[in-house]
């Protein structure tokens, strides 16, 4: 007898005949993936939807099943469940069941399907081929070519691989939708159960652990007989211990969220599964040339890697990503810790993630010289999409027993980035926890990691504004690297010793310092963004001194040896002097298009220091040009970003004062109530918004020239702030 599918949100009598299993529960989420298969189906009579174990294919695939069949024309919606087929030569029987084909002839069963399909307008649905896929891929093809109104919804962990083939790839739910479906099955189980303020945290935390996986979610939400969401959050480390319960009726390969997942793994070859459990080693993302590295070797050939990579593929147990023209790969991270269980049975996990180790040490000591090259915004972009294996990295150097010199050489390493992307905060977290540990050895290699580790410790802390625990460092580093005569690290720490002494407003301190470091690294023969960091930052001693025309100097040579080299994150600050040697002269537009191109590069290298000093600086050209309200609103802006920083203009008096000048001059022609509204609307701007702000000012309009900073008030501003109504509020924060 044939069975009609009810959808149980859904129209009553909307979708044909066939044997799509009734929805039991509310179907959540998935709005668009819907109209895309909606599309894929229009264009195309075959269409593969595929994803991971416990993603909700079968579900999704019989709900768009019965949504499109009867929009296109199908008198009947046919669904064969293959995942209890188990030869190949019995898919033939298993859809004359499914078509509810009566025939006692001796006709072959391919005979019979395709005189009984050859005229029918029909939607056939084949759900779990995957461990099949050759015998299906076969019959497809066969039937698709003699049954014209035939379209086929195919359901599995990889492509069918045939003409014509439309694939869909399914991920998981997004946040909101994994945190109603919970809710929606919790309720089930737990009449009045829904999301609110003191659950609604817990229950999208627990969501995200499961990587929203619509499987995991369920089962996680059964879970809920015994536990309140607090409660299965904070037991989530063993998932797949926890989640052993499925409703009566699931199929078999549901009934725990390992089952699910091992279903993928018992159907990969040997090598699939090898390659499976050395991949869990990765964090996030990784490449091919990664994988090649750490995952070939016993078993498993560096050239048969690809290959394989491309079947695990193929069974959605990797997911293939593309940004442009690099291509990544990742797995989901249930699908990941499944791996990882059977690498630790076999017992190469130590093995491994040293492989894993090795090779993003190198990734970072390439990356390290390639900063100081045309090649440094991808540089940047790199080591930003493989932080999660560098941060693997990193603890497993730090927590493992011998390993500790290549923990502090891998924070060291890194310092370009921790400074010269917005990571400082997380740069000091490894750096500190590095140098906490006692050294493996006092000797060679062993030391100059650790004192590289310290001066960049020392380094970050200055930025952040945080002079006491820089100044330590840097005196250890600097009596260690005396005692063991490294004059590399002795020339870095008197360089930053420098920088600390400009920030703290030291200035023939830090003069003193900064010549003696530069001399230092022109006597071992260093080059890279650092040293020549350090010739700007001399450049702002002396031009804080008085002496601009020394500091112009210096920054234009800055600039053309940055042009030699490709290097751009330095020579913003450079230009950033040299945008403040304009102001002094009064040439408001080359100071403004030098500050311009300053936030340019900040933003591409997410550099939020030199971002907002920019900021600051483009605030007092605006006073300067006549738009007070702009000059309040853009300082209003910079208060907000400094707290993501550190001490807002590192507490210096030298660096404070464009900034009061600014302030001074805009509450003079403002008035207090108006300047500190338009502050109040620029601290309501997130970062991105002032950046944008600031660099789509029309600079054509704005006077060429006007008297230096001595000058009168100019008129006063009447615009109100762009982002609110005038709005009476309190101090500015920068």
């Amino acid at each position: 007898m044939r069975r009609e599918l009810r959808p149980a949100d859904g129209p009553k009598g909307s979708t044909p005949p066939g044997n799509l299993p009734l929805e039991l529960n509310r179907f959540v989420g998935r709005a668009d993936e819907l109209a895309e298969l909606t599309r894929a189906l229009d264009a195309a009579r075959l269409v593969t939807v595929t994803g991971a174990g416990g993603v909700g294919k079968s579900r999704f695939a019989a709900r768009s099943a019965a949504l499109a069949a009867k929009r296109l024309g199908c008198e009947a919606v046919r669904r064969v469940d293959l995942a209890t087929v188990r030869e190949p030569n019995l898919v033939e029987y298993a859809l004359a069941a499914a078509l509810e084909l009566t025939d006692h002839t001796s006709r072959p069963r391919r005979e019979v399907l395709l005189d009984h399909l050859g005229q029918r307008q029909l939607l056939l649905v084949i759900d779990g081929f995957e461990h099949l896929v050759d015998a299906c891929a076969l019959l497809v093809t066969e039937l698709l070519g003699a049954a014209p109104g035939l379209r086929i919804l195919a359901v599995g962990r990889r492509p069918l691989s045939v003409a014509g083939e439309r694939v869909l790839p399914l991920a998981p739910l997004g946040t909101a939708d994994a945190a109603e479906l919970f809710a929606d099955r919790a309720a089930a189980l737990l009449p009045g159960f829904a999301l609110d303020d003191g659950n609604r945290a817990d229950v999208v935390e627990v969501c995200r652990r499961l990587d929203c996986l619509p499987l995991a979610v369920e089962l996680a939400a059964g879970r809920l007989r015994a536990l309140s969401p607090a409660d299965l959050l904070g037991r989530l480390d063993d998932r797949f211990r926890l989640l052993t319960g499925a409703a009566r009726g699931a199929l078999p390969r549901h009934q725990t969220l390992r089952t699910a997942i091992g279903w993928s793994h018992e159907l990969c070859t040997a090598r699939e599964r090898l390659l499976w459990a050395r991949l869990s080693v990765f964090s996030g993302q990784f490449d091919l040339d990664a994988a090649e590295y750490m995952c070939s070797g016993d078993g498993l050939h560096a050239e048969a890697v690809l290959d394989v990579l491309s079947e695990l593929i193929a069974q959605s147990v990797v997911i293939r990503e593309e940004a442009g023209s690099v291509v990544r790969y990742r797995m989901l991270d249930t699908v990941r810790a499944y791996g990882a269980d059977w690498l630790e049975a076999s017992g190469d996990t130590a093995r491994m993630r040293r492989r894993h180790r090795d090779w993003y040490m190198g990734l970072a000591t390439w990356c390290e010289l390639d900063w100081f090259s045309p090649r440094q915004a991808q540089v940047a972009a790199q080591i930003g999409a493989e932080l999660p294996n560098l941060r693997a990295a990193l603890e497993f150097c730090l927590t493992e027993p011998g390993e500790t010199h290549l923990g502090q050489y891998l924070a060291g390493t890194l310092w370009f980035f921790w400074a010269g992307c917005g990571r400082l905060s997380e740069g000091r977290h490894w750096l500190e926890r590095s140098v906490e540990l006692d050294a493996d050895s006092e000797d060679g290699d062993f030391a100059r990691s650790r004192l590289k580790a310290l001066w960049v410790l020392g380094y970050v802390a200055i930025l952040q504004g945080d002079t006491v625990p820089a100044l330590a460092a840097l005196q250890e580093c600097r009596d260690e690297a005396e005692r063991v005569g490294d004059a590399t690290a002795v020339a870095y720490v008197e360089h930053r010793r420098g920088c600390l002494a400009l920030v703290t407003d030291d200035l023939p301190r830090a003069e003193e310092l900064l010549r003696t470091a530069l001399a230092g690294y022109r006597e071992i023969g260093e080059l890279n963004s650092s040293v020549l960091m350090g010739q700007v930052e001399l450049a702002m001693a002396v031009a804080f001194r008085g002496d601009l025309a020394a500091a112009v100097e210096l920054c234009e040579d800055v600039r053309l040896v940055c042009e030699d080299h490709g290097e751009r994150w330095t020579l913003a600050y450079a230009l950033y002097v040299l945008a403040y040697a304009e102001w002094t002269k009064g040439d408001l537009v080359r100071a403004r298009q030098l500050l311009r191109e300053c936030l340019v590069i900040g933003d591409t290298f997410d550099d939020l220091l030199g971002t907002v000093l920019t900021i600051e600086l483009l605030a007092l050209v605006t006073v300067t040009e006549g738009d007070a309200g702009e000059a309040a609103l853009l300082q209003g802006a910079a208060g907000r970003i400094w707290p993501s920083v550190g001490l807002p203009l590192f507490g210096s008096a030298h660096y404070n004062a464009p900034h009061e000048r600014c302030a001074s001059d805009a509450r003079a022609i403002l008035g207090d109530t108006r300047f500190e509204s338009f502050v109040a609307a620029g601290a309501r701007l997130e970062p991105g918004e002032a950046v944008q702000r600031a660099l789509g000012r029309d600079t054509a309009s704005r006077p060429a020239a006007v008297p230096g900073p001595r000058a009168a008030h100019p008129a006063p501003e009447t615009r109100e702030p762009a982002a609110s109504p005038t709005v009476q509020g309190g101090e500015t924060t920068g």
